[in-house]
């Protein structure tokens, strides 16, 4: 475990936990959900080199189609990176950077990295996917679980504005259509976003996402958490709309998919 700590606010990584972070501590309040059994449910952790559910575990790249394992039958879902020790690259008082080779369930090679650096009243969070020898399609961003109980103030509250929403079709996968939001309860991905989502916990704390991802999945229906996850894709992003990885070419960088986010926060 690493811990982080710039001010009141405490970072609290896993990286045998599959690079996550286990906890946000701010002013004395846990904001994520403690450790769970299953991978998916608890913390904030990354997903890469493809965030959601893949339908079917199939995608084509360049003419070659692709299955992936279905760990979700019948889809696979949330990448490879999110159930395995990462590496830790550095680290200091309030930054961390990790990194994991992709494994073999993601068939085109490659690795990913993180970076996180904590300040008193926010935490930047950056996540690239690299490719291997060729070029190959990605997508990334993370799963926060977010306490609807802080057990001080309010039960919490999401101001949330997206011009559109993903069509989901009768798998729980985006059709390719997009339509206005429909009202919650959503398990759903929007794009077009009006202003950053804040979620508050009144009396106690307020948190604002900030990204430049285009997309952005919410998921209200459990009665103890939600859940606001910035991607750089939708679901099925390796189908609908992918972004690439590139290899540098003639000794030049490489061309990673890039997803940063940054949690801003003020108690009270």
């Amino acid at each position: 475990m690493i811990e982080l700590t710039a001010g009141a606010a405490v970072l609290t990584l896993d990286p045998e936990a599959g690079g996550r972070v286990a906890q946000l501590t701010v002013d004395g309040l846990d904001l994520l959900v403690e450790r769970r059994e299953s991978p998916t449910q608890w913390g904030c952790f990354p997903m890469a080199p493809w965030a959601g559910r893949t339908r079917h575990g199939r995608f084509t790249w360049q003419g070659t189609e692709h299955q992936l394992p279905l760990n979700k039958a019948p889809h696979a879902i949330h990448g490879v990176t999110y159930d395995r020790p990462w590496s830790v690259v550095a680290t200091s008082e309030a930054h961390a950077e990790l990194r994991i080779d992709l494994d073999e369930r993601w068939p085109l090679g490659g690795w990913a990295y993180q970076r996180f650096d904590l300040e008193h009243d926010r935490l930047h969070l950056r996540l690239e996917v690299h490719a291997g020898e060729g070029p190959m399609p990605a997508s990334c961003g993370w799963h926060p679980w977010f306490r609807r109980d802080l057990g001080r103030g309010g039960p919490l509250e999401l101001d949330f504005r997206a011009g559109m929403m993903w069509v989901r079709d009768d798998e729980g996968i985006p059709s390719g259509a997009v339509v206005s939001p429909t009202p919650p309860p959503w398990d759903d991905c929007f794009t077009d976003m009006v202003d950053p989502p804040e979620l508050r916990w009144p009396g106690a704390l307020t948190l604002e996402i900030e990204s430049l991802c285009k997309d952005w999945v919410i998921y209200t229906e459990p009665d103890h958490a939600l859940c606001v996850e910035p991607q750089t894709g939708p679901p099925d992003a390796l189908n609908l709309d992918p972004a690439e990885a590139a290899p540098g070419t003639d000794g030049g960088p490489d061309h990673p998919v890039i997803a940063t986010a940054t949690f801003l926060w003020r108690t009270g």
